[in-house]
Protein backbone atom coordinates (compact mmCIF):
# COMPACT_ATOMS: atom_id res chain seq x y z
CA UNK A 1 0.00 0.00 0.00
CA UNK A 2 1.59 3.24 -0.65
CA UNK A 3 0.11 6.60 0.86
CA UNK A 4 -1.37 9.15 -1.87
CA UNK A 5 -0.96 12.17 0.02
CA UNK A 6 2.55 11.68 1.23
CA UNK A 7 3.02 12.75 4.78
CA UNK A 8 6.23 13.58 6.13
CA UNK A 9 8.24 11.21 7.79
CA UNK A 10 10.69 11.85 9.89
CA UNK A 11 13.90 9.13 10.70
CA UNK A 12 15.80 9.83 13.58
CA UNK A 13 18.93 8.12 13.87
CA UNK A 14 19.83 4.36 13.22
CA UNK A 15 16.77 2.84 11.99
CA UNK A 16 16.13 -0.72 11.09
CA UNK A 17 16.96 -0.76 7.35
CA UNK A 18 13.80 -2.24 6.47
CA UNK A 19 12.09 0.67 8.27
CA UNK A 20 13.90 3.17 6.07
CA UNK A 21 13.52 1.35 3.01
CA UNK A 22 9.63 0.92 3.55
CA UNK A 23 9.17 4.68 4.76
CA UNK A 24 11.19 5.82 1.65
CA UNK A 25 9.12 4.06 -0.71
CA UNK A 26 5.92 4.71 0.86
CA UNK A 27 5.85 8.51 2.57
CA UNK A 28 7.80 11.93 1.95
CA UNK A 29 11.13 10.61 4.01
CA UNK A 30 13.84 13.26 5.80
CA UNK A 31 16.31 12.06 8.08
CA UNK A 32 18.41 13.51 10.99
CA UNK A 33 21.38 11.82 12.94
CA UNK A 34 19.64 11.54 16.27
CA UNK A 35 16.88 12.19 18.32
CA UNK A 36 17.99 15.33 19.37
CA UNK A 37 15.93 18.52 19.40
CA UNK A 38 18.63 20.30 18.47
CA UNK A 39 18.75 18.84 15.50
CA UNK A 40 14.97 19.60 14.22
CA UNK A 41 15.29 22.76 11.77
CA UNK A 42 13.06 24.41 11.31
CA UNK A 43 11.23 23.45 8.66
CA UNK A 44 11.25 19.86 9.67
CA UNK A 45 9.10 21.29 12.95
CA UNK A 46 6.98 22.93 10.64
CA UNK A 47 6.38 19.75 8.58
CA UNK A 48 6.67 16.41 10.00
CA UNK A 49 3.84 14.18 11.06
CA UNK A 50 5.22 10.88 12.40
CA UNK A 51 8.33 9.50 13.35
CA UNK A 52 9.18 6.15 12.31
CA UNK A 53 11.30 2.95 13.84
CA UNK A 54 12.63 4.51 17.40
CA UNK A 55 14.38 3.36 20.30
CA UNK A 56 14.06 6.84 21.91
CA UNK A 57 11.98 10.06 21.79
CA UNK A 58 12.34 11.79 24.85
CA UNK A 59 9.91 15.07 25.77
CA UNK A 60 12.06 17.82 24.59
CA UNK A 61 12.34 16.21 20.77
CA UNK A 62 8.93 15.65 20.92
CA UNK A 63 8.02 18.97 21.92
CA UNK A 64 10.27 20.35 18.96
CA UNK A 65 7.89 18.78 16.81
CA UNK A 66 4.48 20.60 16.73
CA UNK A 67 2.60 19.13 14.08
CA UNK A 68 3.80 15.64 15.21
CA UNK A 69 0.71 12.75 14.92
CA UNK A 70 2.53 9.89 15.57
CA UNK A 71 5.70 8.04 16.63
CA UNK A 72 6.19 4.51 15.71
CA UNK A 73 8.69 2.49 17.89
CA UNK A 74 10.76 -0.43 17.17
CA UNK A 75 10.17 -3.00 19.78
CA UNK A 76 7.88 -4.66 22.76
CA UNK A 77 9.34 -1.92 25.43
CA UNK A 78 9.09 1.57 24.76
CA UNK A 79 10.69 3.07 28.03
CA UNK A 80 12.68 5.09 26.03
CA UNK A 81 9.97 6.84 24.46
CA UNK A 82 8.21 9.69 26.53
CA UNK A 83 4.99 8.07 26.01
CA UNK A 84 2.64 9.96 28.46
CA UNK A 85 4.43 13.08 27.70
CA UNK A 86 3.63 12.24 23.74
CA UNK A 87 -0.53 11.45 24.32
CA UNK A 88 -0.41 14.16 26.70
CA UNK A 89 0.47 16.15 23.40
CA UNK A 90 -2.38 14.56 21.53
CA UNK A 91 0.54 12.28 19.56
CA UNK A 92 0.17 8.56 19.51
CA UNK A 93 2.77 5.93 20.22
CA UNK A 94 3.15 2.66 18.90
CA UNK A 95 5.22 -0.48 19.59
CA UNK A 96 5.69 -3.72 17.63
CA UNK A 97 4.38 -7.12 20.49
CA UNK A 98 3.68 -10.22 19.38
CA UNK A 99 5.83 -10.58 16.25
CA UNK A 100 8.87 -10.93 18.36
CA UNK A 101 7.48 -13.37 21.52
CA UNK A 102 8.64 -16.45 20.14
CA UNK A 103 11.72 -15.77 19.13
CA UNK A 104 12.65 -13.82 22.58
CA UNK A 105 10.74 -16.79 24.08
CA UNK A 106 13.21 -19.19 22.29
CA UNK A 107 16.66 -17.31 23.27
CA UNK A 108 15.43 -17.04 26.18
CA UNK A 109 15.35 -21.34 26.73
CA UNK A 110 18.37 -20.99 25.07
CA UNK A 111 20.04 -18.59 27.62
CA UNK A 112 18.73 -20.62 30.52
CA UNK A 113 19.98 -23.85 29.37
CA UNK A 114 23.61 -22.13 28.50
CA UNK A 115 23.92 -20.59 31.91
CA UNK A 116 22.57 -23.89 33.94
CA UNK A 117 25.05 -26.19 31.46
CA UNK A 118 27.56 -24.11 30.63
CA UNK A 119 27.80 -25.32 27.40
CA UNK A 120 29.23 -21.97 25.50
CA UNK A 121 32.83 -23.12 27.95
CA UNK A 122 32.08 -26.39 26.86
CA UNK A 123 32.56 -25.55 23.25
CA UNK A 124 35.36 -23.72 24.00
CA UNK A 125 36.53 -26.27 26.24
CA UNK A 126 36.52 -28.30 22.90
CA UNK A 127 38.06 -25.80 20.37
CA UNK A 128 40.97 -25.05 22.44
CA UNK A 129 42.03 -28.67 22.39
CA UNK A 130 41.29 -29.23 25.92
CA UNK A 131 38.57 -32.55 25.43
CA UNK A 132 42.17 -34.17 23.83
CA UNK A 133 44.59 -33.08 25.99
CA UNK A 134 42.84 -32.96 29.20
CA UNK A 135 40.01 -35.22 28.59
CA UNK A 136 36.06 -34.51 29.40
CA UNK A 137 34.71 -31.20 30.43
CA UNK A 138 33.71 -31.09 34.03
CA UNK A 139 30.05 -32.08 34.97
CA UNK A 140 28.22 -29.13 35.51
CA UNK A 141 27.10 -28.24 38.71
CA UNK A 142 23.31 -27.61 38.02
CA UNK A 143 20.83 -28.98 35.90
CA UNK A 144 17.24 -27.73 35.13
CA UNK A 145 15.92 -30.96 36.25
CA UNK A 146 13.65 -29.64 39.21
CA UNK A 147 14.23 -26.46 39.36
CA UNK A 148 11.75 -24.23 40.48
CA UNK A 149 10.89 -21.60 38.09
CA UNK A 150 9.22 -17.52 38.65
CA UNK A 151 8.85 -15.79 35.82
CA UNK A 152 9.03 -11.87 36.73
CA UNK A 153 6.47 -10.13 34.05
CA UNK A 154 3.77 -13.03 32.58
CA UNK A 155 2.89 -10.62 29.59
CA UNK A 156 3.40 -11.90 26.29
CA UNK A 157 6.61 -13.13 26.03
CA UNK A 158 6.48 -14.16 29.37
CA UNK A 159 3.47 -16.50 28.92
CA UNK A 160 6.08 -17.52 25.66
CA UNK A 161 8.22 -18.62 28.25
CA UNK A 162 6.59 -19.97 30.32
CA UNK A 163 4.41 -21.99 27.88
CA UNK A 164 8.08 -23.96 26.76
CA UNK A 165 8.78 -24.38 30.27
CA UNK A 166 5.83 -26.83 31.03
CA UNK A 167 7.34 -29.06 28.39
CA UNK A 168 10.98 -29.49 30.47
CA UNK A 169 8.53 -30.61 33.63
CA UNK A 170 9.53 -27.63 36.12
CA UNK A 171 7.42 -25.68 38.21
CA UNK A 172 6.58 -22.37 37.58
CA UNK A 173 5.27 -19.33 39.25
CA UNK A 174 5.12 -15.75 38.27
CA UNK A 175 4.81 -11.66 39.68
CA UNK A 176 3.30 -8.88 37.65
CA UNK A 177 1.74 -6.43 38.58
CA UNK A 178 -1.56 -7.95 38.01
CA UNK A 179 -2.54 -11.56 38.98
CA UNK A 180 -3.69 -13.21 35.42
CA UNK A 181 -7.16 -15.24 34.92
CA UNK A 182 -5.95 -17.00 32.18
CA UNK A 183 -3.03 -19.28 33.55
CA UNK A 184 -2.91 -21.86 36.56
CA UNK A 185 0.24 -20.89 37.47
CA UNK A 186 1.30 -19.84 40.67
CA UNK A 187 1.04 -16.09 41.75
CA UNK A 188 3.54 -14.61 44.07
CA UNK A 189 1.81 -10.83 45.20
CA UNK A 190 5.45 -8.82 45.46
CA UNK A 191 8.73 -9.99 43.83
CA UNK A 192 10.66 -10.66 46.94
CA UNK A 193 7.54 -13.44 47.69
CA UNK A 194 8.46 -15.03 44.26
CA UNK A 195 12.12 -15.14 45.03
CA UNK A 196 11.72 -16.82 48.75
CA UNK A 197 9.32 -19.60 46.33
CA UNK A 198 11.55 -19.86 43.25
CA UNK A 199 14.81 -21.12 42.46
CA UNK A 200 15.44 -19.41 39.13
CA UNK A 201 14.27 -16.23 38.22
CA UNK A 202 13.53 -15.39 34.42
CA UNK A 203 13.40 -11.55 34.15
CA UNK A 204 10.84 -10.24 31.54
CA UNK A 205 9.73 -6.44 32.87
CA UNK A 206 9.53 -3.60 31.06
CA UNK A 207 12.44 -0.97 31.84
CA UNK A 208 11.37 2.58 33.93
CA UNK A 209 11.66 4.21 37.50
CA UNK A 210 8.81 1.53 38.71
CA UNK A 211 11.62 -1.77 37.44
CA UNK A 212 14.71 0.13 37.94
CA UNK A 213 16.92 -2.33 40.20
CA UNK A 214 14.13 -4.76 41.64
CA UNK A 215 16.29 -7.81 41.19
CA UNK A 216 18.49 -6.67 44.07
CA UNK A 217 20.73 -7.87 47.03
CA UNK A 218 17.54 -9.11 49.16
CA UNK A 219 16.02 -10.95 45.86
CA UNK A 220 19.33 -12.27 44.93
CA UNK A 221 19.25 -13.80 48.72
CA UNK A 222 16.08 -15.05 48.90
CA UNK A 223 16.66 -17.18 45.57
CA UNK A 224 19.35 -19.02 47.71
CA UNK A 225 22.79 -20.58 47.16
CA UNK A 226 21.75 -22.77 43.72
CA UNK A 227 19.62 -19.25 42.58
CA UNK A 228 19.87 -18.82 39.00
CA UNK A 229 18.88 -15.34 37.35
CA UNK A 230 18.34 -14.76 33.62
CA UNK A 231 17.49 -11.21 32.47
CA UNK A 232 15.94 -10.41 28.67
CA UNK A 233 13.75 -7.52 29.47
CA UNK A 234 16.28 -4.54 30.44
CA UNK A 235 19.23 -4.17 31.72
CA UNK A 236 18.27 -1.78 34.90
CA UNK A 237 16.17 -4.17 36.12
CA UNK A 238 19.39 -5.59 37.67
CA UNK A 239 21.30 -3.91 40.05
CA UNK A 240 24.67 -5.30 38.31
CA UNK A 241 27.23 -4.45 41.40
CA UNK A 242 24.68 -6.46 43.89
CA UNK A 243 24.92 -9.12 41.38
CA UNK A 244 28.25 -9.30 40.87
CA UNK A 245 28.55 -9.49 44.18
CA UNK A 246 25.95 -12.23 44.64
CA UNK A 247 27.45 -14.17 42.15
CA UNK A 248 31.30 -13.68 43.05
CA UNK A 249 30.77 -14.73 46.81
CA UNK A 250 28.45 -17.75 46.46
CA UNK A 251 25.02 -16.09 47.17
CA UNK A 252 23.97 -16.72 43.51
CA UNK A 253 24.66 -19.54 41.90
CA UNK A 254 24.47 -18.40 38.11
CA UNK A 255 23.39 -15.70 35.70
CA UNK A 256 22.65 -15.56 31.98
CA UNK A 257 22.18 -11.62 30.49
CA UNK A 258 20.56 -10.44 27.45
CA UNK A 259 20.84 -7.18 28.48
CA UNK A 260 23.00 -4.61 30.35
CA UNK A 261 21.93 -1.17 31.98
CA UNK A 262 24.43 1.53 29.45
CA UNK A 263 24.59 -0.73 26.40
CA UNK A 264 27.06 -2.17 24.93
CA UNK A 265 29.11 -1.37 27.67
CA UNK A 266 28.69 -4.66 29.96
CA UNK A 267 30.61 -4.14 33.64
CA UNK A 268 33.74 -5.17 33.63
CA UNK A 269 32.64 -6.84 37.18
CA UNK A 270 30.65 -9.19 35.07
CA UNK A 271 33.06 -9.88 32.59
CA UNK A 272 35.65 -11.55 35.07
CA UNK A 273 32.91 -13.87 36.61
CA UNK A 274 33.09 -17.77 35.62
CA UNK A 275 29.37 -18.33 36.44
CA UNK A 276 28.08 -16.04 33.84
CA UNK A 277 26.56 -16.44 30.74
CA UNK A 278 26.54 -13.08 28.55
CA UNK A 279 25.06 -11.88 25.16
CA UNK A 280 24.97 -8.86 23.15
CA UNK A 281 20.80 -7.81 23.23
CA UNK A 282 20.31 -10.66 20.79
CA UNK A 283 16.81 -12.63 21.69
CA UNK A 284 14.94 -11.17 19.21
CA UNK A 285 18.29 -10.63 16.55
CA UNK A 286 17.02 -12.75 13.87
CA UNK A 287 16.84 -11.45 10.23
CA UNK A 288 12.69 -12.47 10.19
CA UNK A 289 11.66 -11.25 13.03
CA UNK A 290 13.55 -8.37 13.07
CA UNK A 291 12.12 -8.01 9.54
CA UNK A 292 8.60 -8.71 11.32
CA UNK A 293 9.18 -5.64 13.77
CA UNK A 294 10.27 -3.38 10.96
CA UNK A 295 6.52 -3.78 8.91
CA UNK A 296 4.96 -3.41 11.72
CA UNK A 297 6.45 -0.38 12.86
CA UNK A 298 6.08 0.94 9.31
CA UNK A 299 2.48 -0.80 9.17
CA UNK A 300 1.11 1.36 12.15
CA UNK A 301 2.26 4.40 9.95
CA UNK A 302 0.10 3.38 7.10
CA UNK A 303 -2.86 2.25 8.98
CA UNK A 304 -2.92 5.50 10.86
CA UNK A 305 -2.53 8.19 7.99
CA UNK A 306 -4.80 5.70 5.84
CA UNK A 307 -8.19 5.15 7.98
CA UNK A 308 -6.69 6.94 11.85
CA UNK A 309 -5.99 4.09 13.65
CA UNK A 310 -2.84 2.57 14.57
CA UNK A 311 -2.27 -0.59 14.88
CA UNK A 312 -0.70 -1.44 18.07
CA UNK A 313 -0.66 1.63 20.26
CA UNK A 314 0.64 1.50 23.89
CA UNK A 315 -1.62 1.65 26.91
CA UNK A 316 -0.89 5.51 27.26
CA UNK A 317 -2.39 6.45 24.16
CA UNK A 318 -5.89 4.50 25.13
CA UNK A 319 -7.61 7.55 26.06
CA UNK A 320 -6.94 9.08 22.67
CA UNK A 321 -8.40 6.84 20.56
CA UNK A 322 -11.05 6.56 22.46
CA UNK A 323 -11.60 10.16 21.48
CA UNK A 324 -11.78 9.71 18.34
Amino acid sequence: MTISSKPRVLIAGRVHPHVRERVEAQFDAVSIDAADARLVAAEIADTVRAVAGVFTAGAEFIDALPRLEIIAGFGVGYDGIAAAHAASRGVIVTNTPDVLSDEVADATIALLINTLRELPAAERYLREGRWRKDGPYPLSRLTLRGRKVGIYGLGRIGLAVAERLEGFGVSIAYHSRNRRDDVDYAYAPSLLELARQVDTLIVIVPGGASTEKTVNADILQALGPDGVVINVGRGSTIDCDALAAALKDGTTAAAGLDVFPEEPNVPQALLDLPNISLLPHLASASVATRDAMADLAVDNLVSWFGDGRPLTPVPECAGLLKRR
